[in-house]
């Protein structure tokens, strides 16, 4: 997919998130992050799942063309899920089904199939990281949460933007602010995301697409306060994709001088080295996984009020009506 590899099925994406260098574009966050993680020592086999096994043939080409081809020492050996060419919603449990307890599953699929992918890989022992949201459902939220205790597993849900050095230091600095007076916030994506996730987008999941086609970003949030943060890095224009926001302190596409991958520092990348981190800590016996829920990580427990807004406000919207979030006992919950 878009965020994984760069490649959607219509080509490459056009997206921001794979968008920053002008030689060697559109190739997704998680796959190269995970290639070079392998260079580094920190993982090693590695497997690839999706719906449609026709895929793999051009996905393949479009790693060696823009990874291997334009990085040095990446080995972009994986092994696919649903094998032989094969078209298998279900192509997840098979790969699942392979792994022993201590492995890991990074999962970014449509919402709407986040929990069952994630509870069937956290009740066979495996690391779980989800990307946002981590459910559609606060209740299925807490089941994961009891899950990962249960098994003692690790599972994170990928917020990136908390490993952004901009946001991690205004965060801190907000709490010595006191009340505002006046603030607002928004946000918009692209239109071209539309046909990115035409399977599924406003079918079983709910997102906006206000911006305009060629928005030069993923999504923009504005806040007004005082101060303006709405454009990261820096502006390009292009004459065949007009205006793109370069952002490489999310990802660093450009080689090091040695013509190694070079985007170790970038916050996308960080937020999934950090929970290999912590998934190799908990297998070497240095720390128990719910250790990470005291220390600020994006753990599933800590991540569950995101969830309780979301489920809250899909409710209101459809039944138009407000709903409260109380916390009853050890479990947040709607009223």
């Amino acid at each position: 997919g878009e965020y994984t590899t760069g490649w959607t099925g219509a080509g490459a994406s056009k997206s921001d998130k794979k968008h920053t260098y002008l030689y060697n574009d559109q190739i997704g966050v998680v796959g190269l992050t995970l290639f070079d993680l392998r260079r580094r020592g920190k993982v090693d086999k590695l497997g690839m799942v999706g719906v449609n096994g026709k895929k793999f043939p051009d996905i393949r080409q479009h790693l060696i063309q823009n990874i291997g081809n334009v990085y040095r020492d990446m080995d972009l050996q994986f092994d696919e899920f649903p094998k032989d060419g094969k078209v298998d919603p279900e192509a997840y449990k098979e790969a699942i089904d392979k792994l022993k307890p201590g492995d890991a599953v990074i999962i970014f699929t449509p919402d709407s199939t986040h929990y069952k992918i994630a509870i069937y890989a956290i009740e066979r022992g495996i690391h779980v990281l989800v990307t946002k949201p981590a459910t559609q459902l606060l209740s299925h939220h807490n089941e994961l949460i009891a899950a990962a205790e249960k098994h003692k597993v690790v599972c994170f849900v990928e917020h990136h933007k908390r490993f952004d050095p901009v946001y991690s230091d205004a965060k801190a600095r907000a709490q010595t602010l006191g009340e505002f007076n006046f603030f607002s916030a928004w946000m918009s994506q692209p239109k071209s995301q539309l046909e990115t996730f035409r399977a599924w987008a406003g079918k079983d999941s709910d997102i906006s697409w206000t911006a305009p086609l060629k928005a030069g970003i993923h999504t923009g949030q504005h806040w007004y306060y005082m101060a303006e943060k709405a454009s990261p890095g820096y502006d390009v224009t292009v004459d065949d994709t007009g205006k793109a926001w370069y952002n490489p302190f999310y990802m660093k596409y450009s080689p090091s001088e040695t013509g190694h991958f070079d985007g170790q520092r970038g916050y996308g990348y960080v937020s999934i080295e950090k929970f290999i981190d912590a998934v190799r800590s908990v297998n070497a016996g240095e720390i128990a996984a719910p250790e990470f829920d005291k220390h600020g990580f994006p753990t599933i427990r800590n991540t569950v009020l995101t969830t309780a807004i979301l489920n809250a406000g899909r409710i209101s919207l459809d039944e138009k009506r407000p709903v409260g979030i109380k916390k009853s006992g050890d479990q947040w919950v709607l009223e």
